[in-house]
């Protein structure tokens, strides 16, 4: 089963509305962008179409001309009094501290719950990927408990969250990076979940027949967004979520409400 992302966002977008009209006054979001690649851009637009729709303020703040530390932490300072949630944009250019920075944004106002100091269960939000990761097992009837799952990547955005979502679930979870583990692991895995931005280097070879198979991995390839899967390992699934259209449009509207749950707890 291929799930239909922009399908299920939408499912979500109508209850989010619902949300929107009992939320008295502005709501604005921040968003902090220090690198302008065509692939950051698009991300960008795509949240802003959502706040557009949500009647969220959405308020950017570009960092220019060789950026520092300095500037980044400056304009989280100067959104905070103005909105009910803050977005760094990464990736950040390498000059800057991206720790230093998303240490910054406070965690009432934290809505991809990326604040590396605050531990997972101090959280006021469920990172948008890992929120996402759950609607679809939600979605889909799919217990996860006792399941072998093995997540590729470790990074602050997809790897990590989802494999702290799984192992709150009740899975039995290994992480494969370029520094510890195997990917011969996905072999004998239940459910998958990738995010090492790879494109298309997950065959359906690597894979067992069943699996449930999450690709949040997003990298550019002859112009065009990939998955870490290979397309045809669809085949092979029990379900499986395909780049882009896939996990994608269910984490943007997950900020969404991230957002709403913040500024609804801020009263």
């Amino acid at each position: 089963m291929n799930i239909d992302g922009k399908a299920v966002a939408e499912s979500i977008y109508i209850e989010l509305a619902e949300r929107r009209k009992a939320i008295q006054g502005t709501v604005g979001l921040g968003i902090v962008v220090a690198s302008h690649d065509p692939v950051i851009e698009s991300f960008v637009r795509i949240k802003s179409r959502a706040a557009r729709r949500l009647n969220v303020e959405l308020r950017r703040l570009d960092l220019l001309n060789q950026p520092q530390t300095a500037d980044a932490l400056s304009a989280i300072e100067r959104l905070g009094p103005k909105v009910g949630g803050i977005i760094v944009q990464l990736p950040l250019p390498e000059a800057l501290d991206t720790d230093a920075i998303l240490s910054a944004i406070p965690p009432f106002l934290d809505v991809d719950g990326i604040n590396p100091t605050v531990i997972d269960e101090g959280r006021f939000v469920l990172a948008p990927v890992a929120g996402a990761i759950e609607q679809i097992l939600k979605r889909s009837n799919i217990d996860v408990t006792g399941k072998r799952c093995v997540v590729v990547g470790a990074g602050r955005l997809v790897g990590a969250p989802a494999a702290h979502l799984m192992r709150k679930l009740g899975a039995e979870v290994s992480v494969v990076t370029l520094e510890s583990g195997s990917l011969e692991e996905l072999k004998d895995a239940d459910v998958v979940i990738l995010g090492a931005g790879n494109p298309g280097f997950v065959k359906p070879e690597m894979i067992k027949d069943g699996v449930v198979l999450i690709d949040a991995g997003t990298s550019e390839q002859g112009g065009k967004v990939r998955g870490d899967a290979d397309p045809s390992c669809a085949e092979k699934c029990s379900l499986f979520t395909p780049v882009p259209g896939g996990l994608g449009p269910i984490a943007v509207a997950m900020i969404f409400k991230n957002l709403f749950d913040l500024v609804e707890k801020a009263g």
